[in-house]
């Protein structure tokens, strides 16, 4: 750590203050624009100087000017993103700002980066850039037109809704429609993948919204980017278009705590249902537009639909997700796997010849290849072995070349996802692709086939190290116990200079901490009515506004029941409505209770007098039936540690982390947390989930909380206000 990163921990001001008189004039201007009478103060209604956010811009700042490496957790009210707008928008230099959410990134281009922007009198070009499934894809929208793929007549309504919009919308952007739903069957109709998109081949090339929007990102300073779209960068997932964000000498990764997990993704593969049955229908939709090709691809593109639900049903017994070793054992799963493979390869046949007749067919047999190599990959090696073979002698040749394929063991009998890596190293499988867990997830009507790598630190630390830039990651939710060792570890990070930087609230003043008394195991069948009878003295003083989180969906819906029998407060509870349609229908209520699951924990964000309770029924470990975590566990423990201290318990301190981080969001917020499992205080690791807190006053009394909501204590005047 260094000297500076002391300074900060010390929070002694004028040691701070010492500390800054010797930094680079970059540093302090950075600082000097956020404080009082500074650009922000004089330009933005509202602003507030904080001590904090300085530090951080200031931390910020150096990484900039010395091209390093910082991690920094900026509690919440920090104001971390203008912490870091200033100094990004001050050095001139190319950046790209990455967020976790598309939510989070519009707000972030088309709110936050305007106010600093002005208020800097910065002149800088900036763009926002999604991946390409959020933008129109006029080819395929004409493809649509006369297809017989609508279900029903909203269907038809909103299609026609889409065709008037893609005639004046100017960067199509599907966020501009706000009446068409996330999950829309529309969407994989008038979107492109990486697989289908036809690149230069394509008759709207010139007027593609894709292509449109990385030349503004190519020419712009500032871009801002979501996660996935930075991950597809680094994972040279080209998209068809060469590098998507090229240049950049600042990257600032907010929300950073997600993008361990994010990583393992993209440096995976996949393959789903969902595109097996589009490339089936492309072909269909493509053979009418070449004379004879109909015939040819009809009946290869049928089979290949019904192989499809084949398969899904074959898996119908077995639990929604779990190792490839588990699914294999199930009667009939493999046989449909090979069904699946014949099809492909009878697919690939099909296709081969009408290559040279149009653009499309061409995507479609490169698709289908793809495809088949990514099952494969997945399969067992006993599976390749006898299916390598299988498919044109031209072209099956060609795919096997991308299979990669192993050589010849038979499946080692295991019972855990590591005995799925045993027994790839049983077979010869590359090294490289050693720690990759193969897995899989149904859902109603789909399946997913994953192949998902244990550790990301490898790729990540290459091309940060390749890119030669200043890395920032960032975040209320890093550190574990007042240390970054785990998240440093997952992202591949040397001894990075570290920053707290902490909250600006007073948080002994506007939070209670309450801890019940008396409650069972978490793991006793009667717990989640014991966390309903602790928690309604509660909602009794508080008058509901209320967060209730729970740690299964199963709890969820028993506490449900309970609470519906006799609720005085609004109940809203997850699954009855969408997401947002619920907290606004919360927020509007007054006095709502709102009960949810994990996706609550993170991103929502209520402030003022409607929400003034969260309650967390459990300690946020993560569910046992995860295969990848499984696994990684088991790696862990092969390598001499410890896997509940090193990652069970980190991963679970900085999930809790988020979940408070719904209660306090403003300086005049008050509000009580409820934390109900008794492992915080009859287990010696509870110590460290505590120790990870913001300081809140703590109570095992009931009768402390009737007195918290019962004698409002207005805010300490010297704490400052944040302005996110």
């Amino acid at each position: 750590m260094s000297d500076f990163d002391d300074d900060v921990r010390s929070g002694d001001d004028a040691d701070d203050r010492g500390a800054a008189s010797s930094r680079s004039v970059f540093a302090r201007a950075a600082r000097d624009a956020l404080c009082d009478g500074g650009a922000l103060a004089d330009a933005i209604p509202g602003f507030s100087p904080r001590m904090p956010q300085q530090q951080l811009s200031m931390a910020i700042a150096e990484a900039v000017e010395d091209r390093s490496v910082l991690l920094a957790e900026a509690g919440t009210g920090t104001g971390k993103t203008f912490a870091y707008l200033v100094p990004a928008l001050l050095s001139g230099l190319k950046t790209i700002v990455s967020t976790g959410t598309r939510a989070l990134q519009d707000q972030l281009y088309h709110r936050d980066l305007p106010r600093v922007r002005d208020a800097l009198g910065k002149g800088v070009k900036t763009a926002l850039l999604k991946g390409r499934a959020n933008y129109l894809c006029r080819y395929r929208l004409e493809k649509s037109k006369g297809e017989p793929r609508f279900t029903s007549k909203e269907q038809i309504t909103q299609f026609q809704r889409i065709v008037a919009w893609s005639g004046r919308t100017r960067l199509g952007d599907l966020a501009e429609l706000d009446a068409l739903p996330e999950d829309s069957p529309l969407l994989p109709m008038v979107t492109s993948t990486t697989d289908n998109c036809l690149g230069s081949e394509c008759p709207f090339w010139e007027d593609c919204f894709v292509v449109q929007a990385r030349q503004r990102a190519q020419a712009a300073d500032v871009v801002v980017v979501n996660h996935h779209l930075l991950l597809a960068d680094l994972a040279l997932k080209q998209e068809g278009f060469g590098e998507i964000l090229p240049g950049a000498q600042v990257f600032v990764v907010d929300e950073a705590h997600q993008l361990p997990e994010l990583a393992a993704q993209f440096f995976g593969e996949g393959l789903s249902a969902r595109p097996l049955v589009e490339l089936a229908r492309d072909a269909q939709s493509e053979a009418k537009s070449v004379t004879g090709a109909l015939a040819a691809v009809q009946t290869p593109s049928r089979v290949l639909e019904e192989a499809t639900r084949a398969m899904r049903v074959a898996m119908d017994m077995l639990p929604t997700r779990g190792t490839r070793w588990r699914a294999l054992q199930e009667p009939g799963v493999f046989d449909a796997l090979s069904a699946l493979d014949d099809a492909l390869c009878a697919f690939i046949d099909a296709i081969a010849p009408l290559r040279d007749a149009s653009p499309g067919f061409d995507v479609c047999h490169a698709r289908a290849i793809e495809q088949r190599a990514r099952l494969v990959r997945w399969a067992p090696p006993d599976f390749a072995r006898r299916h390598a073979a299988a498919g044109a002698e031209g072209d099956a040749a060609g795919a096997n070349a991308a299979l990669e394929l192993p050589s010849t063991q038979a499946e080692a009998h295991a019972t855990s996802a590591s005995d799925d890596v045993a027994q790839d190293l049983d077979s010869g499988i590359d090294e490289k692709k050693l720690w990759d867990v193969r897995w899989y997830e149904l859902s109603p009507r789909g399946f997913r086939f994953q192949r998902t790598p244990l550790d990301v630190s490898g790729p990540l630390r290459t091309h940060r190290e390749q890119s030669r830039a200043a890395w920032v990651f960032t975040s209320a939710t890093l550190a574990v116990a007042g240390g970054f060792d785990h998240l440093s570890e997952r992202l591949g990070l040397d001894a990075p200079r570290t920053l707290i930087a902490p909250s600006p609230f007073d948080w002994p003043h506007q939070a209670l901490c309450y801890l019940p008394q008396r409650m069972p195991e978490p793991n006793s069948r009667d717990y989640t009515a014991a966390v309903i009878d602790a928690v309604r003295p509660v909602l009794e003083a508080s008058n509901g506004r209320a967060f209730v989180l729970f740690a299964s969906h199963r709890a969820l819906r028993e506490a449900a029941d309970l609470l519906r029998a006799d609720s005085p407060w609004p109940l809203f509870v997850q699954g009855d409505a969408p997401r947002s349609v619920l907290l606004q229908r919360f927020r509007d209520s007054g006095n709502g209770v709102l009960l949810g699951a994990a996706s609550f924990r993170e991103g929502v964000d209520v402030a003022g007098d409607a929400l003034s309770v969260v309650v967390i029924d459990k300690l946020p470990f993560a569910a046992p039936d995860d295969p990848v975590f499984e696994a990684r566990l088991d790696a862990i423990r092969r390598d001499g540690g410890n896997p509940f201290r090193d990652e069970q318990l980190p991963q679970a301190v900085i999930a809790l982390k988020q979940g408070v981080g719904r209660l306090i969001r403003t300086e005049t917020d008050r509000g009580v947390l409820v934390l109900c499992d008794p492992r915080l205080v009859g287990k010696s690791y509870g110590r460290t989930f505590l120790d990870s807190l913001p300081p809140f006053a703590r109570t095992r009394s009931i009768e402390d909380v009737r007195a918290f909501f019962a004698e409002p204590v207005e805010p300490d005047p010297s704490h400052d206000s944040p302005v996110e």
